[in-house]
């Protein structure tokens, strides 16, 4: 079951040892047993972090141009210096086809951490992108020891001076003050213009929702960040306002830019959290349960599994004859299926600048107007500067004039960006017995990184005088209450318990 699904639960493994043997093992003991059938299946967990050196020499010789940056620590033995052996420190991991492929991606990153689950504390650290049909592509990791400032900077400078160099980039994040630190940072190349900040509005609303309960106020405040008008904002402002003055003063702290959509001035290309990264978390959950070095070459035999598959499937579209993704085509034609009608009036032809006057089918009475300018792709909407391709009163101009939408869709939802991704695909890693030789101080784990100890659990309760027992009163039996027996020769059980 653990070599299936790494991340297989002790309470599952439990149930199934009690089905399959009639007996019931304590918690504890399947729990310490798990890490033990980890180790016979993916290797020794602390030999693991020795073998990791040479893995970094092999993918490099696997994958050129990959970029594998491993820190360690020093280690100490009564005061001096052991220069024979470090300690895992960081290790920041990008291959090839990652750092090609976002280039044709959207300019936006988003950015996470989850924690590792196997004997050995600590945190992946992912960089998420997403192509023009909605597929998320892993563009880094790094494996660090916490998340603080110094390693959120450690991660984050390599990933700007490896991956992503693009000016005008958005990074999308919680409000980790790591990150905040990292981002602020004046050399990291991070601040504006060269790049841009949002936050997750899911995170955001958490912290919202632990000062003011109550899941409308939460809504209100959710309703007005995704507002793509500055009208709209406005209005569930204002209901937000009338419920508690206090909700806007909390609101108000956090500049409009960073949670708003109204005001990110279209980087965020609709991506308002940083649920892209949660998949990747959830996809990488099984080898979060992995030694260090099993770790990483399960992330590698994943990515190389996820550009084949994600190759073939825009390839086979690309022989289709389509010119934009699937999600783009879906998106078109919800907006072309609208129930509005619109007339649509020619104010300046020479700039394609339109009015839209919205009705509904059944009645002529105007529904609202909106200006509609096709040169500079912007609407009143805000819908065609948020999502980057015409929303339905732009097309309601193309159909007017007569003019195709193919020109006014960003290049990033084309299906040849969207095959240039994945053109790059992975090499067959080589065998490690044709790994170069490493040469430096072995790397061994910190030992303070240790996540449980074996052995009984040290209790941490505050003992007082009511936890004193009485010396001289019997013990009493757990299931009769009865004194001078055992639960094990109880015989309210039928005597088969006693007799074993």
């Amino acid at each position: 079951m653990v070599r299936a699904d790494p991340s297989v639960s002790i309470k599952v493994l439990l149930n199934a040892t009690a089905s399959h043997y009639e007996f019931m093992p304590t918690y504890r003991r399947v729990w310490m047993a798990k890490p033990k059938a980890v180790a016979l299946i993916y290797g020794d967990w602390d030999e693991s972090y020795n073998e990791l050196p040479r893995w970094v020499l092999g993918v490099q010789l696997t994958m050129p141009g990959s970029i594998a940056v491993l820190r360690t620590s020093p280690v100490r033995v009564g005061g001096q210096l052991d220069e024979s052996q470090a300690y895992f420190h960081r290790l920041f991991l990008t291959f090839p086809p990652c750092i090609k492929g976002f280039r044709h991606c959207e300019p936006l990153v988003s950015i996470d951490g989850t924690h590792l689950y196997g004997k050995y504390g600590g945190t992946l650290l992912v960089a998420i992108a997403q192509d023009g049909n909605s597929n998320i592509l892993h563009v880094a990791f790094a494996l660090i020891e916490g998340e603080n400032a110094e390693s959120w900077s450690f991660f984050l400078s390599h990933l700007r001076q490896h991956v992503t160099p693009q000016p005008g980039l958005l990074v999308i994040s919680d409000r980790h003050n790591g990150i905040k630190a990292a981002l602020e940072a004046p050399d990291g190349g991070w601040l504006p213009p060269a790049a841009y900040r949002a936050f997750c509005i899911r995170h955001v609303a958490a912290n919202f929702a632990l000062t003011f309960k109550g899941k409308d106020a939460r809504r209100l405040f959710v309703n007005a960040a995704y507002a793509k008008t500055e009208v709209e904002f406005h209005y569930w402002f204002d209901i937000l306002r009338s419920e508690d003055l206090a909700m806007c003063e909390w609101a108000n702290r956090i500049e409009y830019s960073l949670w708003t959509q109204y005001r990110d001035e279209g980087r965020r290309f609709g991506h308002m959290t940083t649920n892209i990264s949660e998949c990747v978390n959830s996809i990488l959950k099984g080898v979060r349960n992995l030694p260090i070095c099993s770790l990483v070459k399960a992330t590698y035999g994943r990515l190389a599994e996820l550009f084949v598959r994600k190759g073939r499937e825009a390839e086979a579209q690309l022989g289709t004859g389509q010119q934009f993704s699937q999600h783009l085509v879906k998106c078109i034609e919800a907006n072309l299926k609208t129930a509005m009608c619109f007339t649509v009036t020619l104010y300046d032809k020479d700039n394609s600048e339109y009015t839209v006057a919205e009705t509904t089918p059944t009645s002529s009475f105007s529904l609202g107007s909106y200006r509609v300018s096709l040169g500079s792709h912007t609407c009143d909407c805000r819908y065609f500067q948020a999502l980057h391709f015409p929303c339905p009163h732009a097309l309601a101009c193309c159909a007017y004039s007569r003019v195709t939408w193919h020109s006014y869709v960003h290049p990033v939802y084309r299906l040849s960006n969207v095959f240039s991704v994945y053109q790059m695909g992975f090499r067959p890693p080589i065998p490690e017995c044709f790994w170069p030789p490493y040469d430096g101080p072995t790397v061994i784990s910190n030992p303070n990184k240790r996540r449980a100890r074996e052995g009984r659990p040290r209790s941490t309760r505050i003992r007082t005088n009511m936890d004193e027992a009485y010396p001289n009163r019997p013990k009493r039996c757990s299931l009769c209450r009865l004194p001078r027996h055992t639960r094990w020769s109880c015989p309210q059980v039928g005597g088969s318990q006693g007799g074993q």
